[in-house]
């Protein structure tokens, strides 16, 4: 059984920057709104636009954006962050009745379903270069900014994601038995929480349905993320909260990239 106190610990590790993030995001996507429920985007300045010149900068300083961005929490815009603390606490107390149950003691579907998400993960990593790729043969300021977006966000996301996982230091659902045992001396670059995989595939599912607004794009995506999450849990390679997590951190530091760096056009924000 994890102590209390140390759920408290991981859970505030992963969420206090991020649940900052999403405040910070939200602002940004209002900005100058007279409709507090119509968010309008946010307008990059030459400084900050999507090229490749400024995308070190831009990483820079969304890094310095994340991990400051405690202090932007309110109790107006708590209520979320809250709601994901909770549930990410939930979860790891069921991580391991999850991990032990007989469905996944399976090593032909643990197998397979390890194939699929490295595929799916391939995947969502090469939308991102193969869009720039596509918009700079075509012309495509657009195509060429959902690439750059997409790879800076999993670019932050993943520099986020390790340092957790260096707090965390998690077992693998292989280890003792599923136990999932944080803080272990023995777990050093390989912690299991949080997932890596998801959070590449939801920070770059993000950025893109983002630059793409659209049903079609949505389920496309995010459906695409979603396997990458699923499957990690039916290979046995993560505990159901270390792919909440990472898709967490993914998604919301992908829309934070893209609120922040986007050019200003006619974009249709949900």
């Amino acid at each position: 059984m994890i102590p209390l106190i140390r759920l408290g610990i991981v859970s505030f590790a992963a969420f206090s920057s991020l649940a900052g993030l999403a405040a910070l995001a939200q602002e940004n996507s209002k900005e100058e709104s007279n409709l507090p429920d119509v968010p309008h985007p946010f307008e990059a300045g030459p400084q900050d636009a999507a090229t490749l010149r400024n995308t070190p900068r831009n990483i820079l300083k969304d890094q310095a954006a994340i991990w400051t961005s405690p202090i932007r929490l309110r109790t107006t815009n708590a209520t979320g962050p809250i709601i994901l603390v909770l549930a990410t606490t939930v979860a790891i107390t069921a991580d391991h009745q999850v991990m032990t149950s007989s469905r996944l003691q399976d090593a032909s579907l643990n197998s397979h379903a390890e194939t699929a998400s490295n595929g799916l993960v391939g995947a969502m990593i090469a939308f991102p270069v193969g869009l720039y790729g596509m918009g700079r043969l075509r012309h495509s300021t657009h195509a060429e900014e959902t690439g750059i977006l997409g790879s800076e966000a999993m670019i932050d996301s993943v520099a986020v994601n390790e340092v957790i996982k260096l707090v965390s230091r998690r077992e693998r659902p292989t280890v003792d038995s599923a136990k999932g045992k944080f803080f272990q001396s023995g777990v050093k670059t390989d912690s299991s929480f949080p997932s890596n995989h998801c959070v590449f595939a939801w920070s770059s599912a993000a950025v893109i349905a983002s630059e793409y607004p659209g049903l079609l794009t949505d389920i496309s995506v995010y459906g695409m993320a979603t396997g990458v999450s699923v499957t990690r849990v039916l290979a046995r390679q993560h505990f159901p909260s270390d792919v909440l997590v990472g898709s967490a951190v993914g998604w919301l530091i992908g829309r934070y990239v893209f609120h922040h760096h986007q050019r200003s056009r006619d974009v249709n924000y949900f």
